[in-house]
């Protein structure tokens, strides 16, 4: 009896360390980095049921195998109402990021760490931990890594098509599956610009962030439009108005 229960605990085991893996694939893809750029961005947000308006930026940086990420959304109201800061490494896989921070309006700000030397993944204010493999990308640098493969192999994203990442955010990790929904036509400040259309559901059973993202190929796949519905019901809305490369 007692091996019969080691054999099934066993069984158990394996099982659940197959379905992690499923979870946290570690899978390598060609990519080509967008040149470095600010962009601007209007802002359209809700926090706690509150609308604002205003602008947002975004500092994209790489070369010399490093990059770096500042995203910043301020309203007339309240000033900053958002930080996202990434930076790391450019590896193999394409960026690696080293830290993760966020601060939104009325929240406490939080970074995530990255920790290569010892292969984990860390939260600021929570005991949870995730192995890295290779490939696991944050919040910030999860649209950038998607711009980077979407760039280099335009011809894989069709519709219907799904790419999976391992995210990091706040104080957790998931699955982030973008879905190619399709090739659409937006009115910017600076003309009609068509742009791929992804939609990041939360996973199943789950809460968490919803992301839609649109990449214009025209526009070496920078971001043109993204959207991030929180699971608290705040939504970050920001639509490009600008581009100057660096």
């Amino acid at each position: 009896m007692n091996v019969l229960k080691i054999a099934v605990l066993g069984a158990a085991l394996v099982a659940a360390t197959a379905m992690a893996d499923d979870e946290h694939p570690s899978v390598k893809r060609a990519f080509s980095l967008p040149p470095s750029a600010d962009l601007t961005y209007a802002v359209k947000a809700s926090s706690h049921g509150l609308p604002l308006s205003g602008t947002g930026t975004v500092s994209w940086r790489q070369g010399d195998g490093k990059y770096s990420l500042l995203t910043e959304a301020r309203s007339g109201l309240f000033g900053k109402v958002l930080e996202h800061r990434s930076e790391g490494a450019i590896d193999e896989f394409g960026l690696a990021p080293a830290s993760y921070y966020e601060k939104r309006i009325r929240k406490d700000p939080t970074t995530t760490t990255f920790r290569r030397d010892d292969a984990v993944i860390g939260f600021q204010g929570s005991e949870k931990s995730y192995p890295i493999k290779g490939g696991e990308q944050d919040r910030s640098s999860a649209p950038w890594q998607l711009a980077a493969i979407a760039r280099k192999s335009p011809e894989k994203f069709k519709a219907g098509s799904e790419w999976s990442f391992f995210v990091a955010g706040r104080r957790d990790a998931e699955p982030w599956v973008f879905k190619v929904v399709g090739t659409e036509t937006l009115q910017t400040p600076m003309g009609e610009v068509k742009a791929l259309h992804f939609s990041k559901a939360p996973p199943k059973n789950n809460k968490g962030q919803q992301v839609d993202l649109w990449l214009a190929p025209s526009m070496e796949w920078y971001p043109v439009r993204i959207l991030f519905m929180e699971e608290d019901g705040d939504s970050f809305d920001q639509q490009l108005e600008k581009v100057a490369k660096k």
